[in-house]
């Protein structure tokens, strides 16, 4: 039997290509594995009303870990419209799939890191590296919305809190109400889980990026549990960033930052900024981790437009692969291949569009395969 069960899922738009040029990098690494392609993405949703079929669920946790292609996500207005004609106004309402995902199998860590390889043309600076950990499950993706804002809610909240006195929370559509939920269970894990990998990876510094000044609750609790497990790390140095001012920070000195530890829309906004910083999302890879499974999937969108025409970088793809064989603990391979992209990208012969060059999608993976 394969030493590995990996499922994959290539979803839609540049997804599909995207992990073809992951199998020719794959293939030529030949991992002890087992490949299972599952269904998902938009084409699911318009013809079943589920962009996420059960048995895509059940294929998932029948193996040790995903990869992951890209999907097309749109309003659940639009996406309603797309339904196949006997599936509308029956009560199908569109979710996204990855953040489905990540809550069913409590994948509650999404590490991206964000590295500038030298020779890159769109390296802001050659002297980056940087990872951020987003927590993956609460925040303000949590999902918990309103939109009329119901009676007995408002009345609660506003029993309970002294700044509703400022607002008129009517209860008609006017008014929408995302919750921001941070538990001191998620905070502990996503912040223990930064300090560890700093420590295992001889990081200098773990930052904590919030805005306790302003969300005092949410925040402050984050910042608190931050001060709490950081007396556990006394060799990691640590610092504390409001979300506007890291910002700023990140452009200004990048090199100065090592480890980012946040909430999920504050990690959202941090690693697409470190991202573009070493040279845009074609080269920002991502680990979803649980304490049972985990999925790997490029930070960039399906990009519709570029579907099928093999245009796209698939270094963000590549450097998703590399995420995995560290989780799956083949540790050497992982560095073999991330030392075959940094060879590609500084002998700048193969290039795709967006470093200005002509290769495609499937050139850019030959050539990293070619170097392994």
């Amino acid at each position: 039997m394969p030493k590995y069960r990996i499922a994959v899922l290539p979803g839609d738009g540049v997804g599909v290509d995207v992990m073809d040029a992951a199998f020719v990098v794959l293939d030529k690494l030949a991992i002890d594995a087992e490949y299972i392609k599952g269904e998902v993405g938009w084409e699911f949703w318009k013809r079943e009303g589920n962009a996420l079929p059960e048995r895509t669920v059940e294929l998932i946790k029948s193996c040790d870990c995903t990869l992951f292609g890209a999907i097309t996500s749109k309003p659940k207005e639009e996406a309603a419209k797309e339904l196949d004609p006997s599936l509308k106004g029956k009560g199908f309402v569109y979710y996204s799939p990855i953040v489905k995902l990540r809550q069913i199998f409590d994948l509650y860590i999404n590490m991206r890191p964000c590295k500038a390889f030298k020779g890159n043309p769109l390296n802001y600076k050659d002297n980056i590296d940087l990872v951020v950990f987003r927590e993956n499950t609460e925040g303000l993706y949590s999902g918990v919305e309103f939109c009329p804002f119901p009676d007995e809610i408002r009345e609660a909240v506003k029993k309970h809190s002294s700044n509703m006195a400022k607002f008129d929370f009517s209860p008609d559509k006017d008014t929408a109400v995302s919750l921001r939920i941070i538990t001191r269970r998620s905070a502990e894990r996503i912040i223990r889980a930064a300090f560890e990998y700093a420590k295992e990876n001889n990081r200098r510094s773990v930052t904590l990026v919030e805005k306790p000044n302003v969300l005092r609750e949410t925040s402050g609790l984050m910042r608190d549990v931050f001060r709490e497990i950081q007396k556990e790390y006394p060799e990691v140095e640590t610092k504390e960033a409001n979300i506007d001012a890291i910002m700023m920070w990140l452009v200004k000195n990048p090199e100065n930052y090592d480890v980012l530890v946040t909430s999920n829309l504050f990690g959202d906004i941090t690693s697409d900024l470190s991202a573009q910083l070493v040279g845009g999302l074609g080269f920002a890879s991502s680990a979803n981790i649980g304490d049972t499974t985990a999925l790997f999937e490029p930070t960039h969108g399906s990009a519709p437009k570029y579907a099928g025409k093999y245009k796209v970088n698939p270094i963000a793809m590549l450097l998703s692969v590399k995420l995995m064989l560290d989780y799956l603990g083949e540790k050497q391979m992982a560095k073999r291949l991330e030392t075959a992209i940094a060879d590609v990208i500084a002998e700048g012969r193969v290039r795709t569009y967006d470093m200005g060059g002509t290769a495609s999608t499937i050139d850019m993976a030959n050539a990293v395969a070619e170097r392994l």
